[in-house]
């Protein structure tokens, strides 16, 4: 369960999400009922169906075959790398620079801090899964608690304040903002099948997976309805942002701690920046493990990427890679245009939310497949009505994926489509032209490797 909820609760988003204003909670409430609540019924049957280790890599390799699952292993493997060294480690530098020690913006203490960031993410995650796991667990703990005690703290100073900021939000939904919000909101609730990636270290999987993922499921709601809730009550209105909102407001409410305030925001804010990198660790796990499997059995590029290291049971080769990719990534983000932080946090977040929500356009599919077509395993937990009911739960959680994906791909044209008023660069604060680079660049990069890898494969005489 801490796995799941370590994944899932992304700390990284929860300002992005507050910039919707009040109907960003109405909105978090239609989509923990319209996509959470199906996708955790789809994803507990199936995970406790097929626990074996490799998760989403095995149930799309066993509905369609092993070049569909590559692909897919690779759109779902990298966005880890990419969120790792863009949206985490720009939002962890920031927190860092603006209440523990300044690091300035470009500069070498900038650099060095998100070179640090990354890399103890990657190391977190090759060491042993049974150390390992410990450090996820207090990241875990940390992201609970941090939250936990802002939203408290933000209730203590709406009672002595006023909680003038709820009164000027605005909870009525619109379009407009629901087509802003709904990919970073899927971004937010995917990923609770994250545990059955390392399924051979549970000790009774077709029990476990199901329950961590129900348990995680309502945490993950509360944690996210409550810290926005508390942003949008202190901050003022159309002042958060994506990259600051959480740790300026933070900021804001800590003041009724009087002459404690500055060293109580200064523990807050290395707390959130390890329940950041934990996040960050605890992915790395899961995709990095999943990818090694599909390159140990499919032989996508080298089967030497699959290899897991005798000792600590990790696949060392493919943590390396991340790390590297992540690296890279980092190095790209910060020469990303002119654009201020906040601009370029909001874009490299878009690039992960892309890579991750088309990697389920394969996903879901391959969940109905395995449904209808392996009929006969054992299904510990199924579905309310059977078959039926998996199928209407499964198509719902594609529809809203397929909307996802197509937002976060093209911003603006379901809008314009719509006739509603749409400002590109007022919205993202940089150019179409580079935020397309970023995006579409990265997934037609994306399948260029992929293609490179299956050819490589078959020039190895990979059997299909």
């Amino acid at each position: 369960m801490a796995m799941g909820v370590a994944a899932v609760i992304s700390f990284d988003v929860v300002g992005q999400i507050a910039t919707g204003g009040g109907e960003a909670v109405t909105w978090i409430a239609v989509i923990a009922v319209g996509f959470l609540l199906p996708y955790a019924l789809v994803f507990a049957e199936t995970g406790a169906a097929f626990p074996q280790e490799g998760g989403p890599y095995v149930w799309v390799k066993l509905a369609f075959g092993r070049t569909t699952a590559a692909l897919t292993t690779l759109f779902y493997w990298v966005t880890n790398p990419v969120w790792l060294g863009g949206s985490l480690v720009f939002i962890a530098a920031e927190s860092w620079d603006g209440f523990v020690f300044p690091l300035g913006s470009g500069t070498v203490a900038d650099y060095t801090f998100k070179l640090l960031f990354i890399w103890a993410a990657i190391l977190t995650a090759i060491v042993s899964l049974r150390r390992g796991k410990w450090i996820t667990t207090a990241g875990a703990a940390a992201k609970v608690l941090a939250l936990a005690v802002f939203s408290g703290t933000a209730v203590a100073y709406g009672v002595e304040h006023g909680f003038r900021g709820l009164d000027q939000a605005s909870f009525s939904p619109t379009a407009v903002g629901f087509l802003g919000l709904v990919p970073v909101l899927l971004f937010a609730f995917v990923g609770f099948e994250a545990p059955n990636a390392a399924g051979d270290e549970m000790h009774d999987p077709q029990r476990d997976v199901p329950v961590s993922i129900g348990i995680s499921g309502l945490i993950a709601t509360c944690c996210y309805l409550l810290p926005v809730l508390a942003i949008l009550s202190a901050a003022p209105a159309g002042q958060v942002t994506g990259i600051g909102g959480f740790m300026d407001a933070a900021r804001l409410v800590f003041g009724v701690y009087g002459d404690w305030s500055g060293p109580l925001l200064t523990m807050a804010a290395v707390l959130f920046v390890f329940a950041l990198l934990t996040q960050g660790s605890a992915w790395m796990i899961v995709s990095d493990r999943m990818q090694a499997m599909a390159a140990a059995d499919d032989g996508f590029f080298s089967r030497g990427l699959g290899a897991f290291h005798p000792r600590l049971g990790t696949p060392v080769r493919m943590n390396l890679l991340s790390g590297i990719t992540a690296t890279l990534f980092m190095v790209a983000a910060m020469n990303l245009a002119a654009g201020d932080a906040a601009a370029v946090f909001g874009v490299v977040l878009t690039v992960a939310i892309t890579t991750l929500l088309l990697s389920y356009l394969a996903i879901v599919p391959a969940l109905i497949r395995l449904r209808l077509r392996r009929a006969e395993v054992p299904r510990p937990y199924e579905v309310p009505f059977g078959t039926r009911g998996f199928v209407v739960c499964a198509s719902l959680v594609y529809a809203w994926i397929v909307l996802g994906s197509w937002v976060a791909l093209f911003p603006g044209t379901l809008e314009h489509l719509v006739g509603l008023p749409y400002d590109f660069a007022d919205v993202w604060g940089v150019s179409r032209t580079t935020f397309e680079t970023f995006t579409l660049g990265t997934v037609v990069l994306l399948l260029a490797v992929g293609t490179a890898g299956l050819w490589g494969r078959r020039g190895k005489g990979t059997r299909h």
